[in-house]
């Protein structure tokens, strides 16, 4: 998917990197807002059910893996008042579901849909009961069928409902026996959901104004039990034969490819798909709907299709194109067939996420699919390139195999993630894809230098913890971390290994270190090999365990990775020819002077796969560092020494003080004497240590002064976004000397760089993408020549009734300039609500959010509520922009306190949209009495406040910016003076 019991410490099975996820949650805390039917049973029903649980402490009844005093001590109550037979989160492992056969038939003007499965399940020990998952469906019927599908019972079967666990148990009057084959079978019915997860409605409006409806599924991580019941955990894999009715003017799309479609009496029609490959319940998917496809077919014989509302099939070309080419490049590159027929690629109106890979027919938000060459930026066609490539790898890595619990999602979306920048890199090299990765660890380490942070891999149970899961250390870190594991092993190695993973688990489930065990064993086929490494004599070439002459444990080195929380800090001291190097874990909101600095760093300890390059060597130097501390003896005297080449490795570098100056130097004398990724890491770094108080801030910013002469985007850009992070805080603080200063030494030092820029599509993609950044902080910044071009081009696409063609990578900008009037904010308004192009809109909705007037900030965060002029899809990033202006920031964040369970009821607690709104508002954030506010929200809510991470995050991250002002203001003032002057 495209971008969260009393919990124990979560220990690893290695003593060398034991370490405690923190994640501590009441495992037992219902869901609230979630509201059950009761189910109605009969009177002989009852007694059955009665009888049973009276016989429960027998041994052939009993559950297996509860001991009949466990079971007594843990009773849970269903809601008839009846006690429920099992008391843990996690569905018992002796029945296993081998095969739903799924009948689906949702009513688009009532908005309801029913239903029934009749699933094949194989029963491992004897029992009376079935216990799997639903919510907030009401089951109708419920029955158990023998091998030859005859009812065993003539009446229906009792069914319990456990709704804080989103559990029902069904009671056999007559023991199922192991290793007997059975069928149930259950009907079900429920209204369409109203938000973005199991089976829901979503809407679109024709060019006539006529409002259409579909019906949709969304079912990671754990929603597939809202749409029919089921076995929802990612380890009970099954096949899928799906049926759906739909009426005449609808078409019906699910997993699989129609086998054939049957007229029924009724005017509807039924069509039923090909039986499915094993999957996990997630991944399930079926849509009604009038949509219009493009489709074309790859090398290999897979159909591949575009679907998109019938009004927006002329955008859906570039998608069709970028979806063959990678499906095929994955083909290639993973050395396995996709294994389905086809692959539907769907862009549904109301979506939450980026996109989902469901098997065969992945779902995505219109602006993650479509592609308007009229009205798109550059930065749209990567955004859709990168989406289709995350979800395409998807195919392979989540689908074909399958994390076994969601505490390795990582293995899912780390390797989706990371496979985006590979796929894209190979099949669009115009795109600089490459240029990205480096924002993307930026971004890890963002998160990872606070302690609130958490392991990659993390114990996780209830679905708030596991939807908390789908975060920035999951996705960026867990890229980030294979990328630096694939620098290690080099591309081949790195390759074969992730193809042997796949291979051997296809099918299947697999856990954190069944990946670490394909990259160690590199035996090819025919090697001799003897327990788990080969032993021919082509071995030594290609040994995955093997680093510049040292062997390497890679389970025991990746665990220091994936099972311990936060990133390393490497400190450098040069004497003469000698590197006295140290790792400490890096902290940004703790110092080594706290008190509570040594309990954060004791046991910490990775091993790290150190680069560097000096001023007198041609090639990369490699150093795993596996202790607190070394020493690296360099063959001569050099000039200067720069670690981690090409920012290649996760992890920060502090240099002595001598280290600094003679690397500030060099970027004003030589810069190019290092590449563009060491000169972004040099400055990435550099601020990093600023806000952990260990690099002062005049030395970071005497760094940038070169990039007067920078020619290259990402260092160019990297410097710039700190100095507008600066600005922006000290600008919410109303510090109006540095404010002014700052904005003055911006637009003064950076002019050539602005004036240089054109107002035009032209260029490349990385000339596009600085032309866009520029420009847009330039009129932020109030630059004169910037805004009058903005007003300019504003006014003339005015004067044609927005019919002109705007420059597409300023088109936000120019927008934003012409929205600070009330009659340009009101035309922007009118022009959002018609807009066809949800590229179009998001670059509308931007410029609406930057006005200055707080009333209409607070207009728009009202519509974004309401729903229907802007969808509630959009809400959560609307809430962030708006609290990202200055003018909005207490606006969004008493926005956000008054309509919380408005909030939560419409985006579910623990899903990313929720942790971007209350990251978004809080982050703005930087005084005392500012986090005292946000602790006292936190607190009126604790019952869900407790259950998230993301409030740790929230609140450290207000701490960090309180620091960083306390420590740097003044040196900020003094350092503007001095360069003004």
């Amino acid at each position: 998917m495209q971008v969260g019991l009393t919990a124990s410490s979560d220990k690893t099975s290695s003593q060398e990197c034991e370490r405690s996820c923190h994640c501590k949650y009441d495992y037992h805390s219902p869901n609230k807002s979630a509201v059950f039917p009761s189910t109605v049973m009969s009177s002989s029903s009852v007694v059955y059910l009665l009888l049973t649980l009276i016989s429960l402490t027998l041994p052939s009844t009993c559950l297996p893996s509860e001991s009949s005093s466990t079971a007594t001590e843990n009773t849970h109550v269903a809601t008839n008042g009846l006690p429920f037979p099992w008391s843990k989160l996690r569905l018992p492992n002796y029945i296993i579901p081998v095969h739903y056969h799924l009948l689906i038939h949702p009513n688009l003007t009532t908005l309801r849909f029913n239903g029934s499965v009749k699933i094949e399940i194989d029963v491992k020990n004897n029992t009376n009961w079935v216990v799997l998952h639903s919510k907030n469906l009401e089951i109708t019927a419920a029955t158990v069928l023998d091998e030859s599908e005859a009812n065993l019972f003539d009446k229906a079967l009792p069914v319990l409902d456990y709704p804080p666990h989103e559990q029902i148990a069904i009671f056999s009057p007559t023991i199922l026996t192991s290793g007997e084959k059975y069928f149930l079978y259950l009907e079900f019915s429920a209204s369409l959901n109203d938000g973005f997860f199991g089976f829901y409605k979503s809407s679109y409006k024709t060019t006539e104004g006529q409002t259409r409806v579909l019906a949709s599924t969304h079912f990671e991580p754990t929603s597939a039990r809202m749409a029919f019941p089921c076995f929802d955990e990612p380890n009970f894999k099954a096949n899928y034969s799906v049926r759906i009715r739909r009426g005449p003017s609808h078409i019906a799309l699910s997993n699989m490819p129609i086998e054939h479609t049957v007229e029924l009496d009724n005017g509807l029609f039924e069509d039923r798909f090909e039986a499915s490959v094993q999957m996990s319940t997630y991944l399930v998917a079926f849509i009604v709907c009038d949509f219009k496809s493009v489709s074309k077919r790859t090398v290999t014989g897979i159909d591949v299709s575009i679907y998109a509302v019938p009004h927006k099939w002329h955008q859906t070309h570039y998608a069709l194109e970028a979806a063959v080419k990678l499906l095929e490049f994955y083909e290639t590159y993973f050395n396995i067939y996709y294994p389905l027929p086809k692959l539907d690629l769907i862009a549904i109106p109301d979506f939450q996420s980026g996109a989902m890979e469901n098997w065969g027919l992945t779902t995505y938000r219109e602006t993650s699919l479509l592609y308007d060459p009229d009205v798109s930026s550059t930065s749209d066609k990567l955004w859709v390139t990168m989406v289709i490539g995350h979800e395409l790898a998807h195919q392979w890595f989540g689908n074909l195999v399958t994390m076994e619990w969601w505490n390795d999602i990582w293995l899912n979306e780390g390797f989706a993630r990371y496979m985006e920048f590979v796929s894209v890199e190979a099949t669009y090299p115009q795109l600089k894809v490459e240029d990205y990765l480096l924002d993307t660890c930026f971004a890890a380490i963002g998160r990872d230098s606070l302690n609130s942070s958490r392991a990659i891999s993390c114990s996780v149970e209830n679905p708030t913890q596991i939807k908390e899961m789908f975060d920035t250390v999951s996705y960026d870190k867990g890229a980030c971390i294979l990328h630096m594991l694939r620098h290690f092993l080099t591309d081949d190695v790195f390759q074969s290994g992730i193809v042997r993973y796949l291979r051997k688990f296809k099918y299947r489930n697999a856990k954190n270190e069944d990946l670490w065990d394909s990259l160690v064993n590199t035996c090819s086929e025919e090697d001799f090999t003897s327990g788990q490494y080969c032993y021919s004599d082509t071995q030594a070439t290609k040994n995955a365990y093997r680093f510049v002459g040292e062997h390497i444990d890679l389970k025991k080195m990746m665990c220091t990775w994936t099972l311990q929380k936060g990133i390393p800090l490497v400190t450098v001291k040069r004497q003469g020819t000698k590197l006295y190097i140290e790792q400490e874990r890096f902290l940004k909101t703790v110092q080594p002077s706290d008190p509570l600095w040594q309990s954060m760093q004791t046991g910490y300890l990775w091993h790290i796969p150190l680069t560097y390059k000096t001023s007198h060597s041609n090639n990369e130097m490699r150093h795993i560092l596996q202790i607190k501390s070394d020493v690296l003896v360099l063959d001569e005297d050099v000039d200067w020494v720069k670690f981690n080449t090409d920012m290649n490795g996760y992890y920060i570098i502090h240099y002595d003080a001598e280290g600094w100056n003679v690397l500030i130097e060099l970027l004003k004398v030589n810069h190019s004497a290092v590449s563009f990724k060491d000169r972004a890491n040099l400055i990435h770094n550099a601020f990093q240590l600023v806000t952990a108080g260990r690099l002062t801030l005049d030395q970071a910013l005497d760094l940038i002064t070169y990039l007067k002469s920078e020619t290259h985007n990402v260092p160019l850009l990297q410097g710039l976004g700190y100095l507008e992070s600066f600005y922006k805080m000290i600008e919410k603080r109303n510090i109006a000397d540095i404010t002014q200063n700052l904005k003055t030494y911006i637009l003064q030092y950076f002019r050539d760089v602005i004036d240089k820029q054109t107002w035009s599509n032209e260029g490349t993609v990385s000339d596009r993408r600085l032309r866009s950044e520029l420009l847009s902080l330039a009129c932020d910044l109030g630059y004169t020549p910037c805004l009058e071009k903005a007003k300019h081009f504003y006014q003339t696409w005015v004067t044609s009734n927005g019919t002109i063609s705007l420059p597409s990578d300023v088109t936000e900008t120019i927008y934003m300039v012409g929205a600070q009037d009330e009659n340009g904010w009101q035309y922007l308004l009118e022009k959002y609500g018609v807009s066809m192009s949800e590229a179009e809109k998001c670059k509308f909705l931007a410029a609406l959010a930057s006005s200055k007037d707080s009333s209409k900030l607070l207009r728009l965060l009202e519509l974004g509520m309401e729903g229907s002029v802007i969808r509630t899809q959009d809400l959560s990033t609307l809430i962030y922009t708006v609290a990202r202006n200055p003018a909005g920031h207490f606006l969004a964040w008493n926005f956000v306190k008054k309509n919380w369970n408005k909030l939560v009821e419409k985006f579910q607690l623990g899903s990313f949209s929720m942790r971007n709104i209350i990251i978004g508002t809080t982050a703005q954030f930087s005084s005392k009495e500012e986090l005292a506010n946000i602790k006292d929200f936190f607190d009126s809510i604790k019952e869900q406040s407790s259950q998230l991470r993301v409030t740790q995050v929230a609140v450290e991250n207000v701490e960090k910016n309180i620091l960083w002002l306390e420590r740097n203001l003044e040196t900020l003032r003094m350092w503007l003076q001095q360069r003004l002057n």
